[in-house]
């Protein structure tokens, strides 16, 4: 992330010392120098305190008076009110010292999402900008009070870790952002997992560049992201503007948890449309838990599906060869089937973990 390096003055003064200075100069009080302006006398008195403004009118009508350019009265009053708005922003962020706190900023340095500022205060101001919002306050909006429905559905306030999943998202959202794609095209992504199907039961090297690419040819966005601690989810699915985002972890590393999760994801995508948010691995309301089924369902349909698994036990003795010749068959690769089994307790846990492909991203990816 990109630090922009400025300068910005310790200190400025409100342009009306200089205002005292040049009227003492001219021996001219504030009642005169207001009936010259043109202005009220208690704005002059105001202005001569330091309680007021100088506009950019004014300064037109004080060059009038004073032989003084209005662009210096303009550049005094502007450094002066951006000193002030510093000032205070500075003790909004010290402010924010214990906010920063609870997000697990060694992880999100750890996988270049954060620069790793070492002062307390540079790293609220650097987690604010992360996040692309100017307090706490505008975080909490967005994540826990659903200020903007448009592009975040549902609230974090109830999750166990709100923070560190609310990082996830957001590290999510600005790898999006760096995805080009047309517009979403249902037709053509239920056409592409057909394809991404023998994707996963061939397992190249290069599976989730070619997993990416398909689905932006379809306007649907893919993209890793690392888990983060207190934040153990394996994917997430949602609409930002107009195309859908699959955000996935690859969490225990193997190939068949990964592709369940991603055809859920999918299932997400084509069965429940742009209306709600959906985290893996986080507790859901009834009515998000019959989605979370559905989209199950959908994903052992696209996997091996529960017809195919009948089809294998009635083959009888379950061998490791038959099930590759079965995976074969089904297009699907033979982790998906022995995982299954492994789970349903079909298979001895020993049997066939060699067919297990371990999932490995660069963390920066």
């Amino acid at each position: 992330m990109a630090t922009v390096n400025e300068f910005y003055a310790d200190i400025a003064f409100h342009p009306s010392e200089t205002l005292v200075e040049k009227l003492e100069e001219l021996k001219m009080g504030p009642k005169e120098f207001a009936i010259r302006t043109g202005k009220p006398e208690k704005t002059i008195i105001a202005i001569l305190k330091g309680e007021s403004s100088i506009t950019p009118e004014m300064a037109i009508l004080f060059e009038s008076v004073l032989k003084i350019p209005a662009s210096f009265w303009i550049k005094r009053q502007f450094r002066y009110d951006e000193y002030k708005a510093r000032e205070k922003r500075a003790l909004a962020i010290e402010e924010a010292k214990d906010w920063a706190k609870c997000f697990p900023i060694a992880d999100m340095v750890k996988y270049g999402w954060l620069n790793g500022q070492t002062k307390a205060e540079e790293k609220v101001a650097e987690l604010l900008n992360f996040f692309g919002v100017s307090s706490p306050n505008a975080w909490k909006d967005y994540f826990f009070n659903q200020q903007l429905k448009v592009a975040f559905r549902i609230s974090l306030a109830h999750t166990k870790e709100p923070y560190a999943i609310s990082a996830w998202i957001r590290q999510g959202e600005i790898q999006a952002s760096q995805l080009d794609c047309g517009a979403y095209s249902e037709v053509k992504f239920k056409k592409a997992l057909k394809e991404i199907k023998t994707l996963m039961a061939t397992q190249p090297k290069d599976f989730f560049e070619q997993l990416q690419k398909q689905c932006l040819a379809c306007g649907v966005k893919v993209v890793y992201t690392p888990c983060i601690k207190k934040a153990p989810l394996s994917g997430a699915t949602r609409w930002i503007d107009d195309n859908p985002l699959i955000q996935l972890t690859g969490r225990y590393k193997q190939n068949d948890h990964f592709w369940f999760t991603f055809f859920h994801e999918a299932g997400h995508v084509l069965l429940h449309g742009k209306k709600d948010i959906f985290l893996e691995d986080i507790e859901y309301s009834e009515t998000d838990l019959q989605k979370e089924a559905e989209a199950n369902e959908f994903a052992v349909d696209w996997t091996f599906s529960i017809k195919q698994e009948e089809e294998v036990l009635k083959a009888s003795p379950l061998t490791i060869e038959s099930i590759q010749a079965f995976a074969k068959k089904f297009n699907t690769h033979p982790a998906m089937i022995i995982g299954r089994f492994h789970k349903k307790e079909l298979l001895h846990y020993a049997q066939g973990r060699d067919f297990f492909v371990k999932i490995e991203f660069s963390d920066h990816e």
